[in-house]
This record gives structure tokens, C-alpha cells and sequence, in this order.
């Protein structure tokens, strides 16, 4: 991958793929990009940026024929194009068979199930009439098999009463888990079988919308907790058998059990503060991963903390950044920025990372962060 003639191909041109491709940079990595958005985050900065959709067998296969590796940016292509390109020579990286697991969170669960790692208890449902014969079931969660992502298609059911809410396609319900905290921990695998892992972090979701908000990292838990969370996403990368990077996310339940809630193939929201606070960022080590380097030092060299930077509420239109003046004021805070045009209420505009040796004073710098720092319209 190291010659003028290389080409890595990329499905997915959002801000995971804008960061990914700075990565590269540091490599001298040529990135052919995929996206139906000519105006996303990676269309101005791709060596080559294809416009088309990532779930058109045509597009995908066409896209595919000059690179020598393709991986993604987000889970839901089109997964016989990546089967027919890699039958012809090509490198899939996350693997199909894996991807098709994770695209549809029926088949991950019952995965889950079939290989005895943790997770919480779970029905499958196929219509609202399924769903009201278990309303013993409820409180519960109503997860959309296919398409659901940022929070989008989860509904929580807590009564007969919500019924009204359920999902009408093929679905599941997630038994509601009376949980201490949310926390995810990267791992990365290559061909060769080789591991590593990030330090296991912890999320606060949005209450509303269903998406981390801000992290922290290291997670406040025990070292046998940080432990427990890192080897049950070292089995759940072996069992899937991914190459590149897998995003694992768990509760931690109030009486100290691990399940898992969700796996995300690719680069995650859990990792974006690794860019300044660890040695590789989830982001490099993804590249190497997927490109069968030796992967990288994912040690931690301060604390740290990331902060979602949102739409804010009640603002349509072309993105103004208020308080950015008095946040790169503050040192040991890094914003990121999507290069998105246009602001709508939660869309995902940016991050900021924070870092800082002092657990207070990276608690009182997240706070300010997050009081002054906004996106409008």
C-alpha cells in the first residue's frame, strides 16, 4: 500500500470517513471515496470522491474495480457488490458475512446468544400483534432490525399504553436494563489475527435522542470491570472473525454484570477522543488494521473528555459556530468540525475533545464546553 498505484476504497463519505481520511494523510494513503451527498464531509478533502449510493449493487461494484481494499464508514451497503469484488481478488474489510450480521440487530442478538456472550434478554418480533402478546415483557425497548442508527428507530415501550409506538416491521424487544453506566471499549483485529484494544470508555446519552452526548476516558469503574469489559470485546471480535476496527457497547448493570447492547464495525462516536489523548487514534488503527499493519499503541497518555457538538434546538439552515472564541481559549480543548453546510436540531456538527491530567478540571472544562459552545443557524 505503500506505492503510487495503491487505492484504498472507502463506502461512506460522512465525518467518520473525514477523519479516516486524515489519517491516511499521515500515510500517503490514496482514499477513493463513495457518497451519495456531493456535498459530504469527505468531498473536499477525498484524493477522489465518486458521487453515487453505497446501496446499488452497480455503484458499489463500479466503484470497487481500481482499489485493491475496500472498507466503510457505515455499516449499511450493499453487501453482494463487496461479496462479488472480493470473489475477484478484492480486500473486504469489515467482511461481508460479518457486516450482514451487524446490519440487521435481530441476526446480532440471536449472534449473541448462539455464542454465549453477554447480553440482555431479548424476543423477536415480527409485527405490533407480536409485540402486544408480550406485554409481560415490557418495560422494553422496540429496535428496528434494519435501518436504525443515532438513536434512530429505538422506542421504548414501558405499557400497553405505548403500544401506538411499536414498530410495525420486523423488529425486537431489548428487556430495559436497570444499568450503573453505559460503556463501550474499540477493538481492532487484523488478517494476521493480531489484537489491541482502547481503554474502555464511559457514554452519557442524550435523554431524548438516543445518542452519546459526551464521554469520558478512562471510565470511572474498577480496574477488574476495565478488564472484563476488554477481554468480552476481544471474544466478540474473534467469534465475528472481523478485520478493522469493532466498536463494542455494554451496560454495566447496578449489581456489576456486562452485557452487551450494540456492535458497530467501523470507527465510533466512543473513539473520536483518541485523536488527541492516546498514542494512535481509532482512526489510524482502523487503516492499519484493514491494511495488515501492526497495529498501533492504543494507551492513553492524559484523560480525557469528548462533547458532541449538536444542532442546536429551534435552528434550520446554514451552520454559525457561537463560542468558539472562548473554547479554544481553554487549553487542552480541540474542536472538530464536520464541514457541514447546513444545521438542523441534534444533527452530529462536530466534537470537541478535552484533555487534562485533573479529573475536576476536565469535568469543569467539559461543562464550560457545553455551556458556551454552540451551533446555530
Amino acid at each position: 500500500m505503500f506505492s503510487k498505484n495503491f487505492k484504498l476504497g472507502l463506502l461512506g463519505g460522512g465525518q467518520l470517513g473525514r477523519m479516516l481520511l486524515q489519517a491516511a494523510i499521515d500515510l500517503d494513503i490514496h482514499v477513493k471515496a463513495l457518497d451519495p451527498d456531493p456535498d459530504a464531509p469527505c468531498a473536499k478533502i477525498a484524493p477522489e470522491f465518486v458521487v453515487g449510493s453505497f446501496l446499488d449493487y452497480d455503484t458499489v461494484y463500479q466503484f470497487g474495480q481500481d482499489c485493491e481494499v475496500i472498507t466503510i464508514e457505515i455499516e449499511n451497503v450493499n453487501l453482494e457488490a463487496l461479496k462479488k469484488l472480493r470473489s475477484e481478488g478484492k480486500k473486504v474489510f469489515p467482511q461481508p458475512e460479518v457486516l450482514e450480521i451487524i446490519q440487521d440487530k435481530r441476526v446480532q442478538k440471536q449472534f449473541y446468544l448462539d455464542n454465549n456472550l453477554p447480553t440482555s434478554d431479548f424476543i423477536l418480533t415480527d409485527s405490533v400483534e407480536d409485540i402486544s402478546k408480550n406485554l409481560n415483557f415490557l418495560p422494553a425497548f422496540n429496535k428496528l432490525g434494519k435501518g436504525g442508527y443515532d438513536g434512530r428507530g429505538v422506542q421504548k415501550l414501558s405499557s400497553e399504553i405505548d403500544l401506538p409506538l411499536a414498530f410495525t416491521e420486523p423488529s425486537l424487544l431489548e428487556k430495559a436494563i436497570d444499568f450503573d453506566k453505559e460503556i463501550a471499549v474499540i477493538v481492532a483485529r487484523n488478517e494476521h489475527g493480531e489484537i489491541k484494544t482502547f481503554p474502555t470508555v464511559e457514554c452519557v446519552f442524550h435523554p431524548v435522542y438516543n445518542l452519546v452526548e459526551y464521554l469520558f476516558a478512562p471510565a470511572a469503574v474498577t480496574e477488574s470491570i476495565h478488564e472484563e469489559a476488554k477481554q468480552i470485546a476481544i471474544e466478540t471480535a474473534e467469534k465475528l472473525g472481523i478485520v478493522g476496527l469493532l466498536a463494542v457497547e455494554m451496560f454495566l448493570t447496578k449489581d456489576g454484570k456486562i452485557l452487551i447492547n450494540e456492535v458497530a464495525p467501523r470507527t465510533h462516536n466512543s473513539g473520536h477522543h483518541t485523536i488527541r489523548a492516546n498514542h494512535t487514534s481509532q482512526f489510524e488503527q482502523h487503516l492499519r488494521a484493514v491494511l495488515g499493519l501492526p497495529l498501533g499503541d492504543t494507551s492513553a497518555h492524559s484523560k480525557a473528555a469528548m462533547v458532541n457538538l449538536l444542532g442546536e434546538d429551534g435552528y434550520t439552515g446554514e451552520a454559525k459556530y457561537v463560542g468558539m472564541n472562548e473554547a479554544l481559549a481553554i487549553a487542552g480543548v480541540y474542536p472538530f468540525l464536520y464541514g457541514k453546510k447546513i444545521t438542523k436540531p441534534f444533527r452530529k456538527m462536530g466534537h470537541v475533545t478535552v484533555v487534562d491530567e485533573n479529573l475536576d478540571s476536565l469535568k469543569e472544562k467539559v461543562n464550560i464546553v457545553k455551556e458556551k459552545l454552540k451551533v446555530i443557524a
